[in-house]
């Protein structure tokens, strides 16, 4: 017949139109876990109005909008003034303004706001990961600013505002604002100590100028910059101001946008200060000391933006499959297709579970959450962003060749993948970082025990672990080497005793057998065939 062979069969429909939100069981369980019940209902209603946004065809369409037309630099107005701007997109816009209006930089601002935003945070990344980066470092900057009274008291009502103002004007006419972050240079990278950016007094006290550059800032077209430069005194952290308070445009010189592999939505640029006007944060030669927070808040943003990839992912591969079949039946139905799901489903609720636990900490705000932050947060940050692109290739795989076309959306996922683990500290600076806390704070180790020990007894695979940890912990000869299989470990424990905690007994069993027990291979796809590979499969499926 004429025609036929453009018949259309086979073929998944588009995963849209659905609750983002409301369809991960895994996150939902941590938000009601975490969050006071006296704020459920109104989290809820936020959360699955984002959730149901996320989900909609209009969204997706502005996120391949946002990739296709990356940013651009214009260095010059058309009368050769320099300008120093960047422009976007409209649908860049668009994402940003829904992003702030939902309260992703709110979290300071109101009860249970971390493990809202979290939550948030999750869904949004499924949309468009790149304007996760304005928002993640505006949310991030409130507590560096809490060094300096009067600068958080000015600047912290419009950082966790909901009103997206994306025009350059002084920050006392703007009803919200975003920041920015400035830490790494050329000759120094994560050896942020290496800074050669010089900071000179001026006669009011507090302000200085800055000449020097900045390797990576990300999101150039913010209200601010937290940004780090060697004063008289050493190392320290300054507020640069993007306009003015005369309404004169600070000097901020964007030497060119970077040609990154992936996060094209979101511009980053290399950065000259040129007698920069610049407003100290915290003490001089306290730079480290003042920016932590926000690194630290950044970090677990990482963690939380991984997990947000790792979700979207195996949703995508599970309703694919569930639609897709072959060799006489539904790919979801064949046996070693569902074992890839289901061992790619239990990675994606680990890195949920996980990060919301870490979001609850910044909620509880007491000195033994502070302490338990100080070791999970960076273990975190390196196990679940190294495991994101692994995790989101494999899901690729699983549309088959149709995972390897621009428009199934996976290689937006794919090229998004490696990015936070390259952010705010590599893996190497992560595994080191635990060590520092080790060998620093006592306190922290006490409180990662205490946590995890709340599921003493539950699996004994689990016990083992935790037993297997403390042998190596207690033999630091080399330890340096080892750091990152003390990182991992300290990870797959907590992430294990979490499970076995709150998880349904399939999914906590799972991941004792493969994570902890050894019962599993190097690849996805490699669960012990006697597990409820169902359960888990049926647990990650986004309801469309």
């Amino acid at each position: 017949m004429a025609g036929s062979t453009h018949t259309v069969s086979n073929q998944p429909p588009p995963l849209s139109g659905y609750d983002v939100y409301g369809s991960d069981r895994a996150l939902v369980s941590a938000v009601e876990r975490h969050l006071d019940p006296a704020l459920l209902e109104e989290a809820r209603g936020e959360l699955s109005a984002l959730g149901r946004a996320a989900g909609s065809a209009q969204l997706q369409e502005w996120a391949v909008q946002a990739n296709e037309h990356p940013p651009t630099l214009r260095a010059y107005d058309r009368f050769g003034h320099r300008v120093d701007e960047v422009d976007f997109h409209p649908a860049w816009h668009r994402l940003l303004g829904k992003g702030v209006g939902a309260g992703l930089t709110a979290a300071w601002a109101r009860p249970g706001g971390h493990v809202r935003r979290a939550a948030g945070f999750v869904v949004w990344t499924q949309v468009e990961a790149g304007n996760g980066c304005p928002l993640s470092m505006t949310h991030a900057a409130v507590p560096a600013l809490r060094a300096d009274p009067e600068l958080a008291a000015e600047w912290e009502p419009r950082l966790t505002s909901t009103i997206y103002d994306r025009e350059l004007r002084p920050a006392r006419l703007k009803a919200g604002a975003l920041f920015g972050m400035g830490m790494t240079e050329k000759q120094g990278g994560s050896d942020v100590r290496a800074c050669t950016t010089a900071a000179e007094p001026l006669a009011e006290a507090g302000t200085y100028t800055l000449t020097g550059h900045k390797w990576f800032c990300s999101a150039p077209m913010s209200d601010g910059f937290l940004v780090l430069a060697q004063a008289p005194e050493g190392l320290t952290c300054f507020l640069v101001p993007r306009v003015l308070e005369d309404g004169t445009r600070n000097p901020f010189r964007l030497q060119r946008l970077k040609d990154k592999l992936g996060n094209r939505s979101n511009a980053s640029a290399e950065v000259e200060f040129d007698g920069t006007w610049a407003r100290r944060v915290g003490a001089e030669g306290r730079g480290v000391r003042t920016i932590i927070d926000m690194v630290a808040a950044t970090r677990v943003d990482c963690v939380l933006g991984s997990a947000g990839l790792m979700r979207q992912a195996v949703a995508q591969a599970v309703h694919h499959c569930s639609y897709r079949a072959a060799f006489g039946g539904k790919l979801v139905d064949k046996p070693l297709m569902r074992n890839v799901l289901a061992d790619l489903a239990l990675e994606s609720e680990a890195a949920t579970t996980l990060g919301l636990r870490l979001a609850a900490a910044y909620d509880d705000g007491g000195e033994q959450e502070r302490a338990f932050l100080r070791i999970a947060v960076p273990a975190a940050k390196y196990w679940v962003t190294k495991r994101c692109t692994p995790m989101v290739v494999e899901a690729a795989e699983c549309l088959g060749g149709n995972g390897y076309v621009e428009e199934s959306g996976m290689p937006r996922l794919v090229r998004e993948s490696p990015l936070n683990s390259v952010c705010e500290g590599a893996g190497n600076v992560q595994a080191l970082d635990v060590l520092r806390a080790l060998r620093s704070e006592p306190r922290a180790l006490n409180a990662y025990l205490r946590e995890v020990g709340l599921a003493r007894g539950a699996d004994h695979r689990l016990d083992a672990a935790v037993k297997g940890l403390l042998a190596e912990l207690a033999d630091l000869e080399g330890v340096e080497a080892r750091a990152r299989r003390l990182a991992e470990r300290f990870a797959l424990v907590l992430q294990g005793a979490l499970l076995v905690r709150f998880a349904p007994p399939e999914v906590a069993d799972a991941f004792c057998a493969s994570r902890l027990g050894g019962d599993g291979g190097a690849a996805f796809g490699t669960l012990p065939h006697s597990l409820d590979l169902a359960g888990l499969v049926e647990r990650a499926a986004p309801g469309v």
